[in-house]
């Protein structure tokens, strides 16, 4: 049981840490090599950051039922954050603007884009955000790493004591 529970710590610090790597990849892409976000991407930073808070405090916790609880809790935020890189690239890269889209009011609602603007402010709509990396559609990238959260989170539900 202690090294499943050793086990479930690593996977939930592994998760946070690539969390926030693909934020700081993100940030990077904007600005140094001046690829603007669109409101669904910054959407996916928030749930990048949500999924990474969550497994930092699973993995300060040993209790099984809390660990199952948050794998549950980052499972539903990794999907709806695949959910929302496949609408950035299917749908709203099509279209000219992402104004009161989805992503645009719960930014807006939050009010995070004025407390922290070079993290979470929109600079550019859906259809100029839309740029390719190595080939792949940057929200693609996005999705495949949810992808891995999503599957990372049943591990730890599962693995939970």
């Amino acid at each position: 049981m202690a090294a499943s529970s050793s086990n479930s710590t690593r996977l939930l610090l592994a998760m946070a840490a690539l969390c926030v790597a693909a934020v700081g990849i993100a940030l990077g892409s904007q600005h140094v090599f001046d690829m603007q976000p669109c409101p669904w991407c910054i959407l996916q930073r928030l749930i990048y950051l949500a999924i990474a808070a969550l497994c930092l405090m699973g993995a300060a916790v040993s209790a099984g039922l809390v660990r199952r609880g948050i794998g549950v809790l980052t499972l539903l935020l990794a999907l709806s954050g695949a959910a929302s890189g496949l609408y950035q690239h299917l749908v709203a890269s099509k279209s000219a603007s992402c104004n009161l889209t989805f992503a645009d009011k719960v930014i807006s609602a939050l009010g995070l884009d004025g407390a922290f603007p070079p993290l979470l402010q929109v600079t550019a709509n859906c259809s100029d955000a839309a740029v390719s990396v190595l080939g792949v559609p940057y929200a693609y990238w996005s999705v495949a790493l949810f992808t891995v959260m999503a599957a990372a989170s049943m591990r730890v539900v599962l693995r939970a004591p």
